[in-house]
């Protein structure tokens, strides 16, 4: 009797332990103390509850009433709300209450990639510190600027909850380095915290060595019809590798889908390199984090990566099969195909060429922060790279059209312009000189070469072209025979 009775007692137990803990009130992780809400929009809540039970939601003089469905999913949209840096407490009440303090409201961005994204400002096993650290983290007490970081985590599945992470803190150094917390997206945070004089928060979830693909969601494949078929693999009692299409999204990205935001960062690349449509892949990413966060186009900014000596045996290098120079013009291709998108230009960022984790983090975050002054803030701010708009040939001579001058083109040390290269109609292209003849034209020419066909720009990995625009921002790599369009 024992030793059939005791297993179904056993049974009965659990499962009903198990409706017990679906029955309570709960939120996902990302909501917590000292979170900062997005301004301006209609915030979601949700989380669970007894099936058909009653929620209510109290916030900034709001009260926002639903029911839990029959699964005891429950969500609500709080009405917009205005910036603000008192703090604020969200209630959260259906038999019981949960009580979130601190709150305030801002501007609320994610960002996501790779061992770039992933850098912090100091230490990090295998990498030099970002430049200055020591200061910049004495600096970094900004009490209204509010870090959330997820951890890795991989799933087959989406889930819905995170299963790691470090919940929501007031920006300090100890919180920064004790989390490493990514230096790219604090100093983007901090820019637009100082220039709009508002909350912000920052949430990031980034795991490096990974590519694009697991970041993707199944809807964003789907959009991109090259794309489509791309799954995720079964399994089964298998270990997921960090490399199959949307694990990351799964466990990472995921259980955060609908937490209001202004906009995403994206710096990755590096794990896809030798890919040819890249172009593609990041389409399908931004328009499936777009789908799925159900805002909108929402602002998606990213940085271009950066010259890297991948070819170590110089001795054998081919320009002309250089694959970095071809995934940077995809990157830009992406820029202007996707809407609402911009990228950052990087080739002027590298101390190191044998370094793949450029020190100059601080750098990458303030371009990332006047994309998003100028095309989402609207403050008017030059924010984009020189980039080709066009050639003619005029006596010999090619003459490139540049948009985005900003003030007019400059050779940022004043020397004669470098990694310029002309070919003719034998399709070789060898060094060419390079003058500034405009406020956004240049011209290009060499010796031998008198009927010039294609012109190509930085075509290298470890290119560091002195061609900027008068902002401070470094022109795009270029070549005339595969634009960027």
């Amino acid at each position: 009797m024992k030793s059939t009775c005791f297993p179904a007692l056993l049974l009965g137990a659990i499962l009903s332990l198990q409706f017990s803990a679906r029955a309570e009130l709960n939120l996902p992780a990302i909501f917590g103390d000292n979170m900062v809400l997005q301004q301006e929009m209609r915030v979601p809540v949700w989380g669970w509850a007894k099936p058909g039970a009653e929620v209510t939601v109290k916030f900034s003089g709001q009260t926002k009433t639903t029911h839990a469905d029959a699964n005891g999913k429950w969500l609500l949209k709080l009405g917009k709300l205005k910036a603000s840096f008192t703090p604020q407490t969200l209630i959260v009440e259906s038999g019981e209450t949960k009580t979130f303090t601190n709150i305030l409201v801002g501007e609320v961005w994610l960002g996501s990639g790779q061992s770039n994204m992933e850098k912090p400002i100091g230490n990090q096993p295998g990498q030099k510190p970002t430049f200055n650290a020591e200061a910049e983290l004495a600096a970094a007490n900004y009490p209204n600027i509010r870090i959330f970081q997820v951890d890795k985590m991989l799933a087959a599945a989406p889930r819905a909850d995170l299963q790691k992470f470090h919940g929501w803190q007031q920006c300090s150094s100890n919180a920064l380095d004790s989390i490493h917390f990514s230096a790219a997206l604090y100093f983007f945070g901090h820019e637009i915290h100082t220039n709009l004089n508002v909350p912000v928060g920052l949430i990031h979830s980034s795991w490096g060595g990974t590519r694009i693909e697991p970041w993707t969601p199944p809807v964003g494949f789907q959009s991109v019809p090259s794309l489509a078929k791309t799954t995720t693999p079964d399994f089964g009692t298998n270990k997921i590798p960090n490399t199959a299409p949307t694990v990351l999204y799964n466990a990472m990205i995921a259980p955060i889908t609908g937490f209001a935001l202004r906009g995403a960062l994206w710096y990755q690349g590096e794990s896809n390199r030798g890919d040819t449509n890249y172009d593609l892949k990041m389409s399908a990413l931004v328009n499936g984090w777009r789908k799925v966060w159900n805002e909108g186009a929402f602002p998606f900014y990213f940085v271009q990566i950066a010259p890297f000596k991948y070819i170590k045996n110089l001795t054998n290098y081919v320009a002309d099969n250089d694959p970095l120079p071809r995934f940077w013009v995809q990157q830009a291709r992406a820029s202007r195909h996707i809407k609402n998108t911009g990228m950052v230009v990087t080739t002027d960022l590298v101390d190191d060429l044998s370094d793949i984790h450029p020190r100059d983090k601080a750098s990458i975050g303030h371009r990332l922060a006047l994309l998003a002054l100028d095309k989402t803030y609207e403050r008017e701010v030059p924010s984009e790279s020189p980039a080709f708009d066009g050639m003619k040939i005029v006596g010999g001579k090619a003459v490139l059209e540049f948009e985005h001058a900003h003030g007019g083109l400059v050779s940022k040390d004043g020397e004669p312009l470098t990694w310029f290269e002309i070919a003719g109609a034998d399709g070789k292209f060898i060094p060419a000189e390079a003058k500034i003849v405009g406020q956004k034209t240049v011209e290009v020419f060499a010796v031998g070469v008198d009927k010039p066909v294609a012109v190509r720009f930085a075509w290298n990995q470890l290119a560091q072209p002195n061609l900027f625009n008068a902002a401070g921002l470094p022109a795009e790599p270029f070549r005339t025979d595969e634009p960027a369009e």
